[in-house]
């Protein structure tokens, strides 16, 4: 069986075991010098293939391996194989990420990360969605790379906290194809197409999922399709290559449970809102051309463009308003290197991107458990917002004797908004009248002059311009070890929702771009037998985005963020490997505000929904007919709210997977998730529009029971 050992991330234990593991793994590498260095390529840092032990700065990659053998039912499961990575499961394919960060919710959530496919971010700038990684098709990726806090010069908005960067298989790599069926808990069924035509002047290969989930709690599940096609040429002039991939998801949404330790007991199969729903799809195409040259400049040209369309049922406000939203993009992407015969290597890029983007909310009659005058029936928003993006990026990395490389790189970017309110401007019903209050016949007096939530501004345009330096060093301790020093800021040009989607008394949106300086040092290590990265951080946020205690959007929020990573992969004997990665992270808030409904922010109080420690330990068997494998995770406690009041106990999960050859075409597949059928919440926080002692304060995503998969594969040629 030829998989092996994990490679993008692993970890052991909690608490003061991060650094025992860093001293301990350290102390392995020096007695590992000199054994035979393993090589890993890495694409995402410099958008050409470079090798891991070269990389100015942290990265991570999950190999096909790493797909394969965990073959994740949601992204959570693959995150948990990174250092300070957490991708927080909600219902169905929802999610809410983290990457050197607390988990972002409401304005300022948003557009936190980069999440791109095969180099192109998979949303327009400005057009977000915290759940974006249900439109990629990962589970039939051949890597996944992650970089985690700003990436560099050569990526703009978004990549502020980390970038995600989803590789699929290119055509002409593995001659063949794998079908397999995978099926378990609750009604699972899940099937799974790889194919690839082989080397060939004109390669093709392809991809496709298709799942089907009957839900682990009431009135709950999932539909969805994911599929890519790839096809590469080779032509007198260059190499042609072309890219299309999809996806689609009807889901039946379940919200959180309420009620302190709900997790714990029968409630957490409870679907308080059985009425909700998330349809969504997605449509990626692309082409690249990379010309022949005699010289020493690269070049690459790319042209892509993307659809999104997406309606869900809010439940988690009250009224219970339905969205639907959509944008259109295309954009071009240029890009140049060239190494000279002193090693100097020059980046040049040029990127531009023009979208069209709309935002439709509508309120049901009678569709309103707790109803409220402020948000009435009919439209609350509606509106065009089109977008156009501007930037222009350099990089260099100059050796400075036979051990140091000194990289320094700047990124300009422009983003200029045009928005069409579709509706009547201002904070009044679809039809121009105030939202009464029903005991007193005035309008609503917390949201004068008209009483109603939801505001809408006027036609408008907003520009937003932006500057991203990064400068590094690079030092080579000898053939397997290197060393780095990085700063690097990142920016999130504020999106279209946090400028048009408004509340009142708010009229004018005036936020600016977050910002976030970054420095990290760190170290690491590839040889025959084990690899390690070990990285130490500082960040610190700026112009944060909130909605404050009046209702308003505003961008003075100041956080800190500080901490140690590592990331090891020890082959122990042949047949036996350890995985090993893990976190531990101070996430604080550097300013003081009432955010209103009890939130009250002080300057140090740490960020809610932030575990300090993330960690998973993976030990494994590999043999001549497959592969055993007994994965732990480890969540630590945390805050569930700003004031840091409630806190959540945090939880330990155990994880097997037992893969068997039966033939050389054929393999069955065993997989158990949580193993102690452990009672856990994939996220806890608290609602503080209630009282304490209201139930519905507490609220929770429970974690899902013990599951068992299983597994048939057929794989034919070189797959």
């Amino acid at each position: 069986m030829q998989i092996p050992a994990p490679h993008a991330g692993q970890f052991l234990s909690a608490g003061t075991c991060i650094a025992a593991a860093i001293l301990a793994t350290a102390t392995m590498t020096v007695a590992a010098e000199d054994s035979p260095r393993r090589e890993t390529l890495v694409v995402t840092a410099t958008r050409f293939a470079e090798p891991e032990l070269d990389t100015l700065g942290n990265i991570a990659r999950l190999s096909e391996a790493d797909i394969l053998t965990t073959a994740a039912l949601h992204p959570h499961e693959l995150a948990v194989r990174v250092p300070g990575v957490w991708i927080g499961r909600g219902s169905g394919q929802e999610h809410l990420t983290a990457i050197r960060s607390p988990v972002l919710t409401g304005p300022g959530s948003c557009g936190a990360f980069l999440v791109m496919e095969d180099g192109i971010p998979t949303r327009p700038a400005g057009f977000c969605n915290v759940n974006q990684l249900f439109e990629v098709p990962s589970e039939l990726a051949s890597a996944i790379e992650v970089i985690r806090g700003p990436a560099n010069a050569l990526y703009g908005s978004n990549g502020l906290h980390g970038t995600v960067n989803v590789l699929l298989p290119e055509p002409g790599t593995a001659e063949g194809g794998r079908v397999s069926l995978l099926t378990g808990s609750n009604d699972f069924l899940r099937g799974r197409i790889n194919w690839d035509s082989g080397p060939a002047a004109n390669a093709f290969a392809g991809g496709l999922l298709l799942d089907r989930d009957g839900g682990y709690r009431e009135e709950s599940g999932y539909r969805q399709a994911k599929l890519y096609g790839k096809s590469r040429h080779d032509l007198a002039g260059g190499e042609l290559a072309f890219s299309a991939s999809a996806s689609w998801l009807d889901q039946d949404t379940a919200g959180f449970i309420t009620g302190k330790d709900a997790y714990k007991g029968a409630d957490r199969f409870r679907n308080e809102n059985p009425e909700a729903y998330r349809e969504a799809s997605s449509l990626r195409l692309s082409t690249s051309w990379l010309p022949q040259t005699d010289g020493q400049w690269q070049q690459e040209y790319r042209a892509y463009l993307r659809n999104s369309q997406m309606k869900f049922l809010q439940h988690f406000l009250p009224g219970q308003p339905t969205e639907k939203n959509g944008q259109t993009s295309g954009g071009l992407m240029f890009l140049t290197r060239n190494e000279n015969s002193n090693g100097v290597r020059v980046t040049l890029g040029l990127d531009a991107e023009v979208a069209s983007g709309r935002l439709e909310e509508d309120q049901a009659d009678g569709n309103q458990p707790g109803f409220a005058p402020e948000r009435p029936d009919g439209l609350h928003y509606d509106y065009r917002a089109t977008s156009a993006v501007a930037a222009a990026f350099a990089n260099v990395m100059i050796p400075l004797g036979q051990r140091w490389e000194l990289e320094a790189g700047l990124r300009g970017e422009y983003l200029r908004y045009d928005y069409d309110n579709r509706m009547l401007s201002g904070n009044t019903k679809e039809d121009g009248t105030p939202c009464i209050d029903p005991d007193t016949g005035l309008p609503v007096a917390d949201f004068s002059p008209d009483g109603c939530l939801y505001s809408r501004p006027n036609d408008r345009k907003d520009d937003f311009f932006n500057l991203a330096p990064k400068l590094g060093a690079l030092y080579r301790f000898n053939e397997n070890t290197v060393g780095f020093l990085n700063a690097a800021r990142g920016f999130r040009a504020p999106q279209a929702t946090e400028l048009y989607r408004l509340q009142a008394p708010q009229e004018l949106s005036e936020i600016d771009s977050e910002q976030l300086d970054q420095i990290e040092l760190g170290m690491r290590h590839e040889a025959n037998r084990i690899s390690l990265e070990a990285v130490g951080f500082y960040m610190r946020k700026e112009n944060f985005i909130f909605r404050d205690s009046a209702g308003f959007n505003v961008s003075d929020g100041k956080t800190r963020h500080y901490g140690v990573e590592t990331n090891l992969n020890w082959r122990i004997t042949e047949p036996l490997y350890l995985s090993f990665v893990g976190s531990y992270a101070k996430q604080k808030y550097d300013f003081d505000r009432d955010a209103g409904r009890g939130e009250v922010i002080r300057s140090g109080n740490e960020i809610d929904t932030a575990p300090q420690i993330l960690a998973s330990a993976r030990v494994g068997y590999e043999y001549r007919l497959g592969l055993a494998e007994l994965e732990w995770v480890h969540q630590d406690p945390y805050f569930m709210d700003a004031a840091n009041t409630e806190r959540y106990e945090g939880h330990d999960l155990l994880n097997l997977r037992l893969l068997f050859d039966a033939t050389e075409a054929w393999q069955l597949g065993l997989r158990i998730n949580n193993l102690t059928d452990e009672a856990y919440a994939d996220r806890a926080d608290i609602a503080a529009i209630f009282a304490p002692d209201d139930p519905r304060y507490f609220r929770y995503f429970p974690g899902h029971e013990r599951e068992i998969y299983f597994e048939v594969t057929w794989r034919s040629g070189g797959s």
